[in-house]
């Protein structure tokens, strides 16, 4: 529902330095809307740049209202706070620019359309996080399809699995090749303006709603660049395997958090040594010879807070110790990645 002449502000209260910023701020990187103002009351005219490292000069306001000086048509719900409930004191940010006439992205398992039936000609409300009609299980169907078919899986949740797979899209996109990006969390949805909301899809349903997605978007591709989701080491992840039977990949990319020794969130649960974790999603993909025996083509590493050369350092000794292709795609490019699974 985003076109790149929209002009959007993002909705980032206590997200740019806090924890939960993770959907504004991919918004922010990836997007090809024009982004006019972010509001983030903690952060009011500081440099965005500064903070987040993103290239982009909107500036950091501290209110919707104050947001309205610089002419947005859309607002964005950019915070993903854990569990995807809409706080209670963001509720009177947004009426404030629905009455002003702006249109609502929201990522949040809140759903806030119905809260405004009366809105005006062209406004609109998009409650991203709701699960598809006419599902079915998944049938291995995607392998049906000729192109490749890479998803990005990780030893975590919340490392940048997403944005590994949309520089490799971005990669792929400069050397002409034709390809497709599914998204499937409401980030990359909102990005891409299209996709599959997977953590609103009922369970039985999962694979076959990836499924689905994969085969509607992927006819015609050379390339297929699946988001990723969760982990299979994480508890509370149920999201991976399902990816897996649904796309059939034809390969994977490892996404991990440089130095990361334990889950950010559960920290009594140990990350194996990555040779470990890679043959982990290479049997499960496999499914002792049931589908394709499915490789992991090379690691994704997320350096953010180190300086470039502990960066280079750390690509270095992931790269020795896995025996992959290795590189930092946020920072350095996706184009090793692309290499590596031609």
């Amino acid at each position: 529902m985003l076109i790149a002449e929209n002009r959007v502000a993002i909705l980032l209260h206590k997200g740019i330095k806090g924890d939960h910023g993770k959907t504004g701020l991919a918004f922010l990187r990836y997007s090809d809307t024009n982004i006019v103002a972010v509001i983030d009351r903690t952060c009011a005219g500081k440099s965005l740049v500064e903070l987040t490292g993103i290239k982009h000069n909107a500036p950091i306001i501290s209110s919707v209202e104050e947001a309205l000086n610089y002419h947005p048509d859309v607002l964005l719900i950019g915070i993903a706070p854990s569990g995807g409930q809409l706080p209670t004191d963001l509720q009177a940010e947004i009426t404030i620019a629905v009455t002003a006439g702006l249109s609502i992205v929201n990522g949040l398992h809140t759903f806030i359309a119905h809260q405004f039936p009366n809105l005006q000609p062209g406004q609109w409300i998009w409650d991203i996080r709701q699960e598809p009609t006419g599902l079915t299980i998944g049938k291995a169907k995607a392998r049906s399809l000729s192109g490749q078919r890479i998803l990005t899986v990780g030893t975590d949740m919340a490392i940048g699995k997403m944005s590994a797979s949309l520089e490799l899209y971005r990669a792929a996109l400069r050397q002409g090749i034709k390809c497709t990006f599914i998204a499937t969390g409401q980030a990359g949805i909102a990005i891409a303006g299209q996709g599959i909301a997977l953590d609103a899809v009922r369970v039985d349903f999962a694979a076959g709603a990836v499924e689905k997605s994969v085969l509607d978007l992927g006819q015609d591709q050379d390339l297929i660049i699946i988001e990723g989701q969760g982990s299979l080491l994480h508890p509370g992840s149920t999201a991976t395997l399902p990816l897996i039977r649904g796309s059939q990949p034809t390969g994977l990319i490892l996404v991990h958090r440089a130095g990361a020794k334990q889950l950010r969130d559960l920290p009594d649960i140990f990350i194996p040594p990555l040779p470990e974790v890679v043959q982990l999603y290479e049997t499960v993909a496999r499914a002792g010879g049931a589908f394709d025996h499915i490789k992991v083509k090379a690691i994704a590493l997320n350096t953010f807070g180190m300086d470039t050369a502990t960066a280079h350092q750390a690509i270095k000794s992931t790269q020795e110790l896995t025996g992959l292709p290795c590189t930092d795609a946020v920072r350095f490019g996706g184009e090793l990645l692309l290499k590596s699974i031609k």
